[in-house]
This record gives C-alpha cells, sequence and structure tokens, in this order.
C-alpha cells in the first residue's frame, strides 16, 4: 500500500517519542501490505474498525494512540487524516477529521 504522508508520523514522532517505534512498525506494515478489502486488512490489524466514508480507525501502541486514516483499496493507497492521543482522538468529528483542521 502506498502511505500518504510518511511526514505526519515522522512529526508526531517527534513531539510523541514513546510513539515512535509503533508508528514506524504500524507504516512499514501498511506499506508491505496488499490490502483488497477490509477482511485482509483485519487480518493484518485485528483492532481496525471502519468509521465511515472509507475512514479506519487504528490503535497504535496498545491504544494509546489513535490514527484515522481514508483507505481506498482499489488504489492501494492509505491518506493518513489524523493521529492523536486516545483523548486527543476523542474530542474530534472522526468522520470528517482532515490533517489541515489541526
Amino acid at each position: 500500500m502506498v502511505v500518504i504522508s510518511k511526514t505526519v508520523l515522522n512529526q508526531f514522532s517527534e513531539d510523541h517519542p514513546k510513539a515512535a517505534f509503533a508508528l514506524s512498525d504500524w507504516y512499514n506494515t501498511v506499506k508491505a501490505a496488499d490490502w483488497r478489502n477490509m477482511a485482509g486488512m483485519k487480518q493484518t490489524f485485528n483492532s481496525v474498525d471502519y468509521v465511515a466514508d472509507n475512514r479506519y480507525v487504528f490503535n497504535i501502541k496498545g491504544n494509546q494512540y489513535r490514527l484515522v486514516a481514508m483507505v481506498f483499496f482499489s488504489v492501494r493507497t492509505v491518506y493518513i487524516k489524523f493521529i492523536g492521543t486516545h483523548a486527543e482522538y476523542d474530542k474530534i468529528d472522526v468522520e470528517t477529521i482532515d490533517l489541515k483542521d489541526l
């Protein structure tokens, strides 16, 4: 899969060093994946949840952090829309959040 954008993960990792390894692991796993549908994604990340509008929520580092991404299986692309702590996640509208809103 193509992940857009790794820069977002790197920036978040600088501010939250405890998340760095988990985010790097998530990125490498997603990049190596070839998901065709949610069932394939669930085999990789059992805790991933579908929200709406091609948006999925991933638990990072034992659910200490949450990552929201739009996943387009047909073009093998994952767009990161949000990364934050669980508390920050609780304050957003997961169906509409975008990085430019932060």
